[in-house]
């Protein structure tokens, strides 16, 4: 299958891209290198050091014996989308370039403003460039679970039977995005399914948990072929942030009481759900939504994970309490529901026990590079504007 990923160069899109090519795919894909420079902008870095577009895409024609047909270029530019798309002509498309960080989102009016016209437009422009070049083309969009927010009823997969002044329909479930970057993946999903209706094109839209983990199988040893992995304010999500705390001794953010309750799934697991999406296909017209999780955790449950198995390997952690810079629900009902990849196949490959340490193990040779840029393991952007660290509250 021929199969253009668009954001190649992230923490998801590189290692889709090995996973793809060891699996004999013809892959191509094309990536501004924006994360490396937002990462440097809020002064962070990843823990783990990547090559650059020329390393990396010779590793991967190594290790797969063809080649990986790498682009640099700007996705809301539709001409550069529209002409790679007409020398390629994907099968499908796996859509994981866009900003992914809600707090770069909050950090001021310019963030919001670039973070909306950049994940909206560049979304758009596949849409257009599938209508206009492969029509038969499958658009994977990658979602979030936090779209839906946190509602006080169960979360289906993208629609639900609704009953209202006595008539019934089946429509949208309801989203409730909590920053300005989880509301412009709401803008995404309304656009691309409104794109199959009148298009008639198919898409899948993944609503995808907190993506944990250092690497794949597929990269084996070649540290080349790793991916990258960010613990700063902006995009260093939970479970790696931690992870890169215990190795350093910093003590781990727990901001406001630790209830927040999300989905979340490793490495690996993300990749081989995205493969069976590729793999399954919707039918033209058809717009689906999959929940693509492994299990719901507390950030407090978490937390105090990581802490146990750093104590089994020799690292002593300490928790602290900080308050909570995000505007959100801390204490609240969270149950989402994730048959469809289940139906399709998906088996869950490790225990969360075992990824966090391995990550542990992988991060330890990096404790000087990751204790060198420990200044960005407390936040300062908040949502409500005014700028200030947090303060240990327990």
């Amino acid at each position: 299958m021929r199969v253009f990923i668009a954001g190649i160069d992230g923490y998801l899109g590189w290692p889709l891209a090995v996973y793809l090519r060891a699996r004999g795919h013809e892959v191509a894909g094309a990536d501004l290198l924006l994360r490396r420079e937002w990462v440097a902008e809020v002064g962070g870095i990843s823990a783990l050091p990547i090559g650059g577009r020329e390393e990396r895409t010779r590793a991967v024609n190594e290790a797969a014996g063809a080649e990986l047909d790498f682009r640099v270029g700007d996705l809301t530019d539709f001409a550069f989308v529209k002409g790679l798309f007409q020398e390629f002509r994907p099968e499908a498309v796996v859509h994981l370039g866009q900003m992914p960080s809600a707090p770069y989102s909050m950090i001021d009016q310019a963030h919001c403003v670039w973070t909306q016209r950049n994940n909206v437009s560049n979304n758009l422009n596949l849409l257009w460039a599938i209508k206009e070049v492969v029509p038969e083309a499958h658009l994977i969009k990658l979602g979030t679970m936090g779209e839906y927010g946190t509602p006080a009823v169960d979360i289906p997969e993208g629609f639900f039977e609704v009953e209202f002044r006595g008539r019934k329909d089946y429509l949208p479930f309801p989203r409730q995005a909590g920053s300005w970057y989880h509301q412009s993946k709401v803008h995404d999903s309304h656009n691309t399914r409104f794109a199959t209706e009148i298009w008639g094109t198919r898409a899948t839209d993944i609503m995808q948990g907190v993506v944990f983990g250092t690497g794949i199988a597929e990269m084996g040893d070649d540290p080349r072929l790793r991916t990258r992995l960010d613990f700063d304010q902006c995009f260093g999500t939970a479970i790696n942030r931690f992870c890169c705390q215990a190795i350093i001794g910093h003590p781990l953010t727990l901001f406001g009481i630790g209830k927040q309750r999300r989905g979340f799934l490793p490495l690996a697991d993300a990749m081989q759900c995205l493969g069976l999406a590729l793999e399954n296909p919707p039918a033209a017209g058809e717009y689906r939504v999959f929940n693509q999780f492994e299990n719901a955790y507390s950030i407090a449950e978490l937390a105090y994970l990581v802490k146990d198995i750093a104590g089994d390997i020799g690292l002593p952690v300490d928790i602290k309490r900080y308050d909570n810079p995000r505007t959100e629900m801390e204490d609240h009902y969270y149950n989402p529901d994730r048959q469809h990849l289940l139906d399709l196949g998906y088996q869950p490959t490790r225990d969360i026990r075992s990824v966090i340490k391995a990550m542990l193990l992988d991060l330890l040779d990096n404790k000087e590079r990751i204790a060198a840029h420990a200044d960005v393991l407390i936040p300062d952007i908040r949502w409500d504007g005014d700028r200030r660290r947090s303060e240990v509250i327990g």
